[in-house]
C-alpha cells in the first residue's frame, strides 16, 4: 500500500512540475506526437491499402490468365489465330474464355468538331459477349452488349473512357463517333482491376466491328479462367494450344500478380516511410531530453530544498523520470489520436476498409513512453546526484 501511495505522490509531483512550464512541455510533446502520428499513419494507410487489395483479389480471384501476342523470331508482332479462343475453351480445367480485338485506326470522338488527330487515347475493342463474366467486371450504368446490340452500332465505355468523354451515365440517345461511324452509348463499366486496359476503351460487338469498322477478326487478348488448382498447368499448355505452329510468340500473364506486386511495393515503401517517422520520433526524444536537462538546471533550488528536507536521491530520480515519462506519454497519446484520425480520413476518402490494429496504437504509446524514459534517465540521474548544499548555493 505504501508503495502505491508513493507512486501516486511521485506522479502528482511530476504533474505539478510539468504544469509549471506548459508552453515548453507542449512543444516537447509535439515532437513525440509528430513522430508517433506519422508512423501510425504510414502503418494504418499501408495496412488499409493492403486489405483493400486483398479484398479485391479474394473477390476477383487469382485464376485469371491472359494471352497476348508476343514477338516472332524476326522481331515482328505475332498474330493470334481467329479460332484461338475456341481452342483455349477445349482445355479441360478451363471454365471461362473470352477475347477482345483491337480495331486499328478507329479513333473515338465526342463530336465531329474535334480534329482527326485528337482521339483522346481511347482504344476501340471488338468484344465477345462473355467478357464481363470472365474478367469479373460490372456495369456502372446502362447495360452490357447482348446478341442484338453486338450487331448494331452500340458501344460500352470503360470508366476512364467515359470520364474522358465527359459522360456520367449511359443513354442510347447519346452518340459518340468511332472512326467515321456514330455509335450509341448503351453502357459504362466500373473500373476493372484485373484488366485495366478495359478502363480506357470503347467496346463494340464483334460482328459490328467487322462490318462497320474494318476489324480483321483476330483477337489481340484472350482472357481465361480455370480451376484454381490447375492454373499453372493451364498456363504451361496455353502457348501451344493458342498457336501450335509458333508457341514461343505467345505471351501468357496472370493479372493478379500485378496486384500482389503492388502490395509488395507498398510494403517496401512503407518501410522507408517508417524510417522517416522513426527519425522524427528520435528528434522528439532529443527534445524531451533537452527539456528535462533545462528543467534540472532551472529547479536546482527546488532539488536542494527537497534534499535538505530529507528527500532521497531515489525520490528525486523517480520524480524527474516520471516527468519525462508523462511528457513522452502525452505526446504518444496525442500522436496516436492524430495518426488514427489522419488514417481514417484518408482511407475513407479512398473507399478502403480501415485496418488499424489496436495493438499498433498501444505499442506506439508504449514506445513513446519508453523513449521518454530513456531520454529522461540522464537528466533525472543528474538531478538525483546533485548535493543539497551545492544546489542551494548555485541557485542563489
Amino acid at each position: 500500500m505504501r508503495t502505491f501511495d508513493a507512486l501516486l505522490d511521485t506522479l502528482a509531483a511530476a504533474r505539478r512540475g510539468l504544469l509549471v512550464r506548459r508552453t515548453r512541455i507542449l512543444l516537447s510533446s509535439l515532437g513525440i506526437a509528430i513522430g508517433i502520428g506519422s508512423m501510425i499513419s504510414v502503418v494504418g494507410i499501408s495496412a488499409s491499402a493492403g486489405a483493400d487489395l486483398d479484398a479485391v483479389l479474394n473477390q476477383l480471384g487469382t485464376n485469371l490468365l491472359t494471352v497476348s501476342p508476343g514477338r516472332t523470331a524476326f522481331g515482328e508482332t505475332a498474330v493470334l489465330p481467329r479460332d484461338a479462343p475456341a481452342m483455349v475453351a477445349r482445355i479441360g480445367p478451363v471454365t471461362d474464355v473470352s477475347a477482345i480485338g483491337v480495331v486499328e485506326g478507329a479513333q473515338v470522338y465526342r463530336t465531329e468538331r474535334i480534329p482527326a488527330n485528337r482521339g483522346g487515347g481511347i482504344g476501340v475493342y471488338a468484344t465477345q459477349l462473355d467478357l464481363l463474366d470472365t474478367i469479373s467486371a460490372s456495369v456502372a450504368t446502362g447495360r452490357w452488349l447482348n446478341a442484338a446490340t453486338s450487331t448494331y452500332p452500340a458501344v460500352v465505355l470503360g470508366a476512364d473512357a467515359a470520364l474522358a468523354l465527359g459522360l456520367a451515365s449511359a443513354d442510347p440517345d447519346v452518340l459518340i463517333r468511332l472512326g467515321d461511324q456514330w455509335f450509341a452509348v448503351v453502357g459504362i463499366l466500373t473500373e476493372v482491376p484485373l484488366a485495366p486496359e478495359i478502363d480506357s476503351a470503347a467496346m463494340v460487338g464483334w460482328p459490328v466491328a467487322e462490318r462497320l469498322l474494318g476489324f480483321d477478326g483476330h483477337p489481340t487478348r484472350i482472357f481465361e479462367r480455370s480451376l484454381p488448382e490447375a492454373v499453372e498447368d493451364v498456363r504451361a499448355v496455353l502457348p501451344r494450344t493458342v498457336d501450335p505452329a509458333n508457341p514461343s510468340a505467345i505471351a501468357v500473364s496472370r493479372p493478379s500478380d500485378a496486384l500482389e506486386a503492388q502490395i509488395a511495393a507498398r510494403q517496401a515503401f512503407t518501410g522507408l516511410l517508417l524510417g522517416i517517422g522513426a527519425v522524427a520520433l528520435l528528434v522528439g526524444a532529443i527534445g524531451v531530453a533537452n527539456t528535462m536537462v533545462i528543467a534540472v538546471l532551472e529547479r536546482r533550488s527546488e532539488i536542494g530544498l527537497r534534499r535538505a528536507l530529507g528527500a532521497t536521491r531515489r525520490k528525486i530520480f523517480a520524480q524527474f523520470l516520471a516527468e519525462a515519462l508523462l511528457l513522452a506519454g502525452l505526446g504518444g497519446l496525442a500522436g496516436a489520436a492524430l495518426g488514427s484520425l489522419a488514417t481514417a480520413a484518408y482511407v475513407t476518402s479512398r473507399g478502403w476498409p480501415v485496418a488499424l490494429d489496436p495493438l499498433v496504437l498501444a505499442g506506439a504509446v508504449l514506445a513513446a513512453a519508453l523513449l521518454g524514459a530513456l531520454a529522461g534517465a540522464w537528466p533525472a540521474l543528474r538531478a538525483a546526484r546533485m548535493a543539497p548544499t551545492a544546489a542551494l548555493r548555485s541557485s542563489g
